[in-house]
């Protein structure tokens, strides 16, 4: 399943931003660094953080963050070794001693002898200082790890866990990738030809578990999680095809200590006959697929959840496992429970899989729409987690004076771009240039606010926008100008094999199913709180640096 907020691609994912920081940083902005948007660069604003990396007799790295008790945060450090690279997004300023980017965006001050740990954008582990400065680089989202340089683990210590309901085929096909590299546990969630699971399961070796009454896939892959006595394991769709490196990749993320999931690339898998132009666009643009960009994985990330199409997790992490009751969103619920307790979900683009994608344009709106009614599910779990926009009150104003198409409307938005500066290069005084950084975290703001609203307009809002546009000739404009836009920018950044009319086409249908699928869930659930953008009206105080 997959909440598709979207968040472009560079081909970049189009979902997705983390809930509360530490008590280090400082809100200042939107916090949707990366929240997923509509054709466009991810969003940042600022999100300030200073990690009180000072020169002390701890080796400039300010206090170790305190946790204990069962907190994954207490399972030990990052071990001697362990390698983290800079993301792309990441900014270098002042020599090395600032850095801006992460999740959502935030400026991090270095000390020099934090900065000297560099290697130029990597950071080796040699040491408890190193350890706790690439763990808070991780979790903040400024850096990933190098997955080459991670040792590699037993692949016998994973066991597959299979849901299925029917489907013996694709199950067969699953199974023969896989073949007798890992324990397979095959759940039958209630097929209505039962024999010829079993006997697929059988011909593989898998044990099979059979439910009586169909239970939904989240509880059938807690079934089969009850039988795993291996430390690891992984949850496999019956629609996917695993590469042969796909389980080893990810298993050396688990090289980290407080990793719980890790997760793959899903890309679509080629089979005769079935090259529809619809396809085409799946391949360019599906909801499972994340892009290129490895990542940590919690709310407003730039990747902020994982789709169970394939999933390798930490076995004693999970305990009951995913929310049984749910049939939608359960993959989004689980990764955001892991977070909030303490564990990091990675995504690694550089292990794939392939899924059978939807070629039928009926079947492909109704997959779309039934992802969007798992939204007021989520909501009601994870509150404003799920808004579909979140911006501050500044990048707001922003947007409305430039929807509103007014003689006054460019002048007012450049007094509040400006405005947004000046009070930014105040925060900002640690640099040596406070005020091309400000300018640099505005535009990110400023730019990552138009992207947001048109989301809102062509996605999330189109019902209240379609009638809007019959109403006002300004809004009318508007979502013309912002729908060809969109479509052109997300066509030539995924490279999508379809001419610009049917990939616009597709790019609306996409969003009107989706947004059908939202509204929906709204009206069924009696609550308008997965429609709601969230306006972040007050920032979080920072412990100064000491």
């Amino acid at each position: 399943m997959t909440l598709t907020n979207r968040t472009p691609r560079n081909r970049t994912p189009r979902n997705q931003t983390p809930r509360n920081q530490t008590s280090r940083d400082r809100t200042t902005g939107e916090e949707s660094a990366g929240k997923q948007v509509h054709g466009g660069p991810a969003p940042s604003d600022p999100a300030l953080s200073d990690p009180a990396l000072n020169d002390r007799a701890d080796g400039g790295l300010g206090d170790e963050e305190k946790s204990g008790g069962t907190d994954p945060r207490a399972a030990g450090r990052l071990p001697d070794g362990f390698t983290v690279r800079l993301n792309r997004r990441v900014r270098v300023r002042d020599g090395g001693r600032t850095l801006v980017g992460g999740a959502p965006t935030r400026v991090m001050y270095l000390t020099k002898a934090a900065a000297d740990l560099f290697d130029g954008r990597r950071l080796r582990v040699r040491g408890r200082v190193s350890a706790l400065l690439a763990d808070r680089l991780l979790e903040a989202g400024l850096a990933d790890p190098v997955v080459g340089d991670l040792p590699a683990l037993d692949p016998s210590q994973v066991t597959v866990v299979v849901p299925v309901r029917d489907r013996p085929a694709a199950l067969d096909r699953l199974l023969s990738g896989i073949g007798g590299r890992h324990r397979v546990i095959v759940v039958d969630d209630a097929s209505a030809a039962p024999e010829a699971v079993a006997e697929v399961a059988a011909a593989h070796g898998a044990v099979l578990v059979t439910l009586a009454e169909n239970a939904g896939p989240a509880a059938a892959r807690n079934a089969g999680l009850r039988r795993v006595t291996t430390p690891y394991v992984a949850f496999a769709d019956s629609d996917v095809v695993l590469e042969p490196g796909t389980v080893p990749t990810l298993l050396r993320h688990f090289a980290d200590p407080r990793v719980a999931v890790a997760a793959p690339r899903v890309l679509g898998l080629r089979l005769p006959g079935r090259d529809r132009w619809i396809l085409r666009y799946e391949d360019a643009r599906s909801s499972l697929d994340l892009g290129l960009d490895p990542g940590i994985v919690r709310p407003r990330a730039p990747v902020s959840w994982v789709p169970s199409a394939f999933l390798l997790a930490r076995a004693d992490a999970l305990g009951h496992g995913f929310s049984a009751e749910m049939r939608v969103g359960e993959d989004v619920d689980l990764v955001w429970r892991l977070a909030r307790a303490g564990w990091r979900v990675r995504y690694e683009p550089a292990a794939t899989v392939r899924h059978e994608h939807r070629t039928v344009v009926h079947d492909w709106l109704r997959r779309k729409a039934f992802y969007g009614t798992g939204a007021d599910l989520l909501a009601r779990r994870h509150g404003r987690d799920v808004a579909p926009a979140v911006l501050a009150p500044w990048s707001a104003a922003f947007v409305l004076a430039l929807l509103a198409q007014r003689r006054w409307s460019l002048p007012a938005a450049a007094l509040i771009f400006a405005g947004t500066a000046a009070t930014m290069s105040a925060k900002v005084r640690r640099s040596e240039h406070p005020v091309r950084l400000a300018l640099t975290l505005t535009s990110d703001g400023a730019v990552a606010a138009v992207w947001q609203a048109t989301a809102l307009l062509l996605r999330h809002w189109w019902p209240l926008a379609a009638v809007g546009c019959l109403l006002s000739k300004r809004l009318r404009r508007a979502v013309a100008a912002v729908a060809v836009m969109d479509a052109l920018t997300d066509l030539r950044r995924t490279g999508a094999h379809l001419d610009p009319v049917r990939y616009a086409v597709a790019r609306r249908l996409d969003d009107a199913a989706y947004g059908s699928g939202l509204w929906l869930g709204a009206i069924r659930g009696r609550s308008v709180r997965a429609l709601l953008p969230d306006i972040r009206w007050k920032t979080r105080s920072s412990r100064p640096s000491r």
